[in-house]
């Protein structure tokens, strides 16, 4: 079941899908790299009221 946000004024369900393009097609994001964001994504989104999904 989809859980919908609202606010005083409106319901509302946003998803967001996050891209990282690099311009060579070289290995740029290492798992150090990735890690990294991982855990600024997952300190930031109770702040924000967001959940991860991968």
């Amino acid at each position: 079941m989809m859980k919908l946000d609202n606010n005083a004024h409106s319901v509302f369900l946003l998803h967001y899908h996050l891209v990282l393009v690099v311009k060579y097609r070289r290995e740029v994001f290492d798992d150090s790299v990735s890690n990294r964001a991982k855990e600024i994504f997952e300190y930031i989104a109770p702040n924000y009221n967001i959940t991860l999904q991968e």
